[in-house]
């Protein structure tokens, strides 16, 4: 499996009209950290969901571009 674009990290499966799909809300925000090279200064057991209702984010793409 190829990566789906330059400057992705990793494989991210896709639905069936072709979009990405999102990431789970109870991923542990530990595991984003690690896998995206970030600090979001959370406790590493928040879920991804909780994190970015708290911060009013809409999604983990706006988190990590920071828009």
């Amino acid at each position: 499996m190829a990566k789906d674009a330059p400057g992705m990290k990793g494989y991210r499966s896709r639905n069936q009209g072709g979009q990405l799909r999102d990431k789970r809300d109870d991923t542990h925000v530990r595991t984003i950290e690690k896998q995206y090279g970030v600090d979001l200064d959370a406790r590493p057991d928040m879920h991804l969901g909780t994190f970015l209702k708290e911060h009013h984010i809409k999604s983990l793409n706006d988190l990590i571009t920071g828009k």
